[in-house]
C-alpha cells in the first residue's frame, strides 16, 4: 500500500510472539494485528533482546518462473503471455539468521535464488492491476531455495513443489516494507562474501500490480500471502560445507541464512 514508509516485523519475546516496526532505537511493540487495526504500545524493545521470526505467516507462498527478461534471453526461453507460477509449502518457512540444512536423504545441488516479495495487505480477488496497490501491504526478501536435481530427476513431471518445498527452504524477511515503489528496487545476493546477484526489478516481464491482478483473478489472496516474484540472472549452487547467504534490498534490508550441506 502507498504510504508512510516504515519496516514491520515479528519477533518472540520471553515466550510470547510479538509484532512491531523497526525503529532507530529498536523495535516499536504494536498490539492488534499487522494486517489490520493496530497502535504502539509505548514499549521499545532492542534487536538484541529479541529472536526475529518470519514477518507474517501466509496461507500459501506464491512463487514466480521466468519472469525476467534478462534471465529469459540467457536461458534461451521465450517470454510466457501470462505470469507462470507454483505454490511453495508453508512448511518450508524459516526465520531470518536460521541455519538450514540439506536433507539427509539428498546429496544433490542447491541453489539459492534471491528475490524480491510482495506481501498482500487485504483480501484481494479479480483485482485490476490499477487496483491492485490497495492491497498491497508491503515488501520483503526472500531466498527461494531450490533442490535441484530433485526437480529434474524425472522428466516426465518436473518437481517444483517438492524441490521447493523442503523445510526450511523458504526464508523470507527480516521485515515487511511498506511506502515503497518496488519498480526502484534492486536485488543483490551475496555468498560466502562475493556478490552474486544483482539486478533491477524493473526487468520484470510482469510488474508487481499485474502479478496481483492475474493471480488474484486464478486464487484469493488473502493478508499476508507471500508473492515471490521470481529471479535473474546469477542463481548458483551452494557448494561448500557451510554457505552464508545474504538477499540485500535497499529500503528492506538483508536476509541473511546460513546453509549446511
Amino acid at each position: 500500500m502507498a504510504g508512510e514508509m516504515k519496516q514491520w516485523l515479528r519477533f518472540r519475546h520471553a515466550g510470547a510472539t510479538g509484532f512491531g516496526a523497526l525503529t532507530p532505537s529498536g523495535i516499536s511493540v504494536h498490539e492488534g494485528e499487522i494486517f489490520g487495526r493496530n497502535a504502539a504500545t509505548g514499549r521499545t524493545l532492542a534487536l538484541s533482546e529479541v529472536e526475529l521470526l518470519a514477518p507474517c505467516a501466509p496461507s500459501k507462498i506464491v512463487a514466480l518462473w521466468n519472469n525476467f527478461h534478462a534471465l529469459a534471453a540467457k536461458l534461451n526461453q521465450p517470454e510466457p503471455p501470462e505470469p507462470l507460477y507454483l505454490l511453495k509449502a508453508t512448511t518450508s518457512i524459516t526465520a531470518p539468521g536460521a541455519v538450514i540444512r540439506r536433507p539427509s536423504y539428498y546429496d544433490g545441488k542447491t541453489t539459492y535464488e534471491g528475490e524480491l516479495g510482495i506481501v498482500i495487505g487485504r483480501t484481494c480477488a479479480r483485482v485490476s492491476p490499477v487496483e491492485a496497490d490497495s492491497f498491497i501491504f508491503g515488501y520483503t526478501c526472500v531466498n527461494d531455495i531450490t533442490a535441484n536435481d530433485i526437480l529434474t530427476s524425472d522428466p516426465t513431471f518436473p518437481q517444483w513443489a517438492r524441490a521447493k518445498g523442503i523445510d526450511d527452504y523458504g526464508a523470507f524477511g527480516p521485515v515487511i516494507a511498506t511506502g515503497l515503489d518496488p519498480a526502484r528496487l534492486v536485488v543483490r545476493t551475496i555468498l560466502n562474501g562475493a556478490e552474486r546477484q544483482n539486478y533491477p526489478i524493473s526487468d520484470m516481464i510482469f510488474t508487481a500490480q499485474e502479478l496481483v491482478s492475474s493471480i488474484s483473478h486464478d486464487m484469493t489472496l488473502l493478508p499476508g500471502d507471500l508473492i515471490a516474484v521470481g529471479t535473474s540472472v546469477g542463481v548458483g549452487v551452494m557448494k561448500e560445507p557451510v554457505n552464508t547467504v545474504t538477499v540485500a534490498i535497499d529500503g528492506i534490508g538483508e536476509l541473511t541464512n546460513e546453509f549446511r550441506l
